[in-house]
This record gives structure tokens, sequence and C-alpha cells, in this order.
């Protein structure tokens, strides 16, 4: 157990955490500040609360750590999952009710970590964000559309700092994306292909419902993981792994890598919200109609087509999503021997094309002849020190995080309404982005959020 801080020591620390300026951290904060290892003076440390310890939660919490975090408060509902984790913060203090540890914590926390399943990110967030806390959630941001818009809206008027688990979006290759698009060195870009391998031999989607009911495990507190959501007996087919498959828990393959992928050209090409989405779906390699549909878990394969209205000077733009390892063609201009990555984008300019992988991979140019012109591009966007590093070094008082909830709130939004899109296949769907409705399909209106358990609430 840590011991409470003096005031004086509280006061001090939170002065430096103020007053830390901008210039001190436009590059990744001098190991001097921090030590060894991170190994850094109380006073000269943020102090964070881990909400979800396992799996990429638990990553999240090494990477922070790592940069001079000190996670002073821990909560995962499973010990086992989270074992990894809490053996190497063995003075954090331990919970398993998140609400709990927020209320407990707040006087000693500067900022909270949530690194959970999906259906749980926005009333943990939310909670951080009401006690005035600093806030990184993993992506999706969140598991529904509303949840979204007031999530946004409340970090925005609160004013902490937030950032979404959206790593491709610090990197280089992202940068000379738009640094290229935006030089026009492929020209007009109005069609945009992105792809994933999701969740071939990831998770399993196309299920029923199991009707077994084996024991919970001792280790796991089955009510609180439920957190919002309606009740129903544990099962091993939801947990640890494969809640993504399922409607109630996760967002699928697009839900998973959407954020990753599509937020390259969302970026790139100042797309906004779409205006229109369609979707196509397959359980068993053909595609389906709506009555067909399995409504427990999403389908094992599906493409959808987003259609964006004109920016500005900008065209409109066709964008459309494949996962379970459908891809768009090859490009003709594709040097013979070269394939497309197994999850990334490509865009079709009037010039030429560029693709890359996810997580903003290096883009490569067609036909290769573009490559001298783009060399001479300048760079024109700031370079990141790290997506970790933004947010940590924000909280320390530096710059905003560009992946901040501003911008990763609409970005989610847009791959949640291709989620929504899945609920009525074949159906070309009109969206209201400010009023989030459907217009043409009222019927889907009730999917835009879900009524939560007594006792959760945002």
């Amino acid at each position: 157990m840590t011991t409470k801080p003096n005031a004086s020591a509280d006061t001090s620390r939170r002065a430096f955490l103020a007053t830390t300026t901008a210039a001190a951290v436009s590059t990744i904060m001098p190991r001097r500040l921090f030590g060894q290892q991170g190994n850094a003076a109380p006073s000269q440390r943020v102090r964070i609360a881990g909400i979800g310890c396992g799996g990429m939660g638990g990553r999240d919490i090494a990477k922070l750590t790592a940069l001079g975090a000190e996670y002073v408060a821990l909560c995962d509902v499973d010990d086992e999952r989270a074992a990894v984790t809490f053996k190497a913060h063995p003075d954090a203090r331990r919970y398993k009710d998140f609400r709990e540890m927020i209320e407990k914590e707040a006087k000693n926390i500067d900022a909270v970590s949530v690194g959970t399943p999906d259906h749980i990110h926005a009333v943990a967030a939310m909670a951080a964000i009401q006690a005035g806390k600093h806030v990184y959630v993993q992506k999706p941001l969140t598991q529904t559309l509303h949840e979204c818009r007031v999530l946004t809206e409340a970090a925005r008027k609160s004013g902490v700092m937030t950032s979404m688990g959206n790593q491709g979006h610090g990197t280089e290759g992202s940068r000379v994306t738009n640094e290229w698009i935006q030089a026009g060195i492929i020209g007009e870009v109005r069609e945009v292909h992105c792809w994933s391998d999701r969740p071939s031999g990831w998770w399993k989607q196309g299920l029923l419902r199991p009707t077994d009911t084996p024991p919970v495990p001792p280790t796991l507190d089955w009510n609180l993981w439920l957190g919002p959501v309606r009740e129903r007996p544990y099962h091993q087919a939801y947990v640890p792994h494969n809640w993504r498959g399922w409607w109630d828990f996760g967002t699928g393959a697009l839900g998973d890598m959407g954020c990753h992928i599509i937020d390259h050209p969302v970026w790139a090409l100042n797309l906004g919200a779409p205006a229109t989405i369609e979707s196509r779906i397959t359980l068993d390699g053909s595609f389906i109609s709506k009555k067909e549909r399995n409504f427990e878990t999403y389908p094992i394969a599906a493409i959808i087509t987003y259609d964006f209205p004109a920016r500005g000077n900008l065209p409109p733009v066709r964008l459309t999503w494949y996962d379970c390892g459908l891809m768009p063609p090859t490009p003709i201009e594709m040097p013979a021997g070269e394939k497309l990555p197994d999850n990334g984008v490509l865009y079709v300019g009037s010039k030429g094309k560029m693709y890359h992988g996810s997580h903003g991979g290096m883009p490569k140019l067609l036909p290769e002849t573009l490559v001298e012109q783009a060399s001479a591009v300048p760079q024109t966007i700031a370079r990141s020190p790290g997506h970790y590093e933004e947010w940590y070094q924000a909280c320390m008082g530096g710059k905003r995080p560009v992946d901040n909830f501003d911008y990763a709130g609409p970005l989610t939004e847009t791959v949640l309404l291709g989620v929504l899109a899945l609920r009525s296949p074949g159906m070309r769907l009109e969206w209201d982005g400010e009023n989030q409705k459907m217009k043409n399909a009222p019927e889907l209106n009730q999917y835009v959020h879900k009524e939560y358990r007594a006792g959760w609430s945002l």
C-alpha cells in the first residue's frame, strides 16, 4: 500500500503538473526528469488509476509506466486475467468496481486509463471525466453512437486531456500520407478502400447464444464484467477473448480495426460524417438479406460502403470497408509478385494510387514513377513524440494530443455507423449526423443507444 502524500507535497506535485510548459514537452520528456527506467520522483510523476488490467489494458499500463507514470490504483473484474499487471504494481490499491475506485481515489490520482471490453468504455471514461481526471480510452471510444457523442461533449466541456488508443495516429506514415494527399501527388481522391483480416483467426462470429450454463470462474466477478449490459449467464464463449463478436459486448471486426484503418483517410481527406451507408453481409459465404440475420453475433464477413459529401473544394468520396479477408481487387499498377497487406488502405486518385498497412504504415505509390515527385513534398504536419507520449506529456501540462476526443469521437461515430448498418443489410441508409438519427430507417434508431441496467449510467 502506498501512503497518501501530505498536503504540501501534494500541492507541490500539482504545481509542477500545472506549470510544465509546452516547450518542455514538445519532444519526448528528458530522462533526467524521470531517472532510469521511468523511476521518477513522486513529485514529477502523473498518478494514474487503471481500469482493465489484462490484455490491451495491461499493455497500456506497461507503456505508460515506462514513461514515468505511477499507477496507484488498479481495477479489474478478473484476478487471473489481471495477475501479471497486479504483480508488476504490488503497491497499487486493488478494486473490482471502477466506480468505487474513482470515488475513493479521486484525491490521489490525476488520470485514468481504460482498457476494458467495448461495452464498459463509455461508463468508465465518463466516471473519470466527471471526477475531473485526464482519461485514456482504448478504441473504439464507445460501443454506441449516443455514448460517443455524449462522452466527446463531456470531455470538451471539462477541459481534461483525452486520447483514444489509436496508436497509428502518432506514426510517421500517417503524417506522410496526409502530406502526399494534400500535395496532390495522386490527384483528386474520390475512392478509398479499407480492409481487415479480422475476425478470421481471432474470434468467431455468426454464432447463436450458448444454451449451457457453466459455473463462473472463482476469479471473475461476472456481474461487474457485464456492467451496464442486460443480464445473461456466464459462458466462456464471451470471456476472456471472444466478446468482440457479440452485439451486446463488442463492435465486431469493424469496431476492432476500423479506428486503426479508417482513421487515415478520415484524417487525410477531412471526411467528416457520411451521408449514406450500406452493408452487405455473409454468414456462410453467400450474401444474405436482413430477415436471415442472426442478431446475437456479428456476421462472418461484411462489405460496408460509406458515401461522404463534398467538403469545400474537396470532392465527394466513396469509402468501402471489407473484413474477414475480403479485399478490393489488386491494382493493375502493382508490380508482379507484390500484393496488398492483410490490413490496410488503398486510395484511388485521378493521377495515381497509394496504399499502406494498418496502424499508420508508410504509404507506397502506384505507379512508382510518382515517388520522385513525392520526395519533394515538405513536412507540413508536426511530428509526434509517440502515441502514448502525447497523452502522458499532456497530463504533465503539455500540448493536447492530436487524437483527443474531439477527433477520436467523430472518427468512432463513423466506424459505429458502419456497425449500425450491419443491422439492415442491403439498404442504403441516410444519416442525420447532427441529430443522430437514420432518416429513412427509423427502426434502427433504437440501436443508436442501449438501455443500461439499474445502477449504471453515463
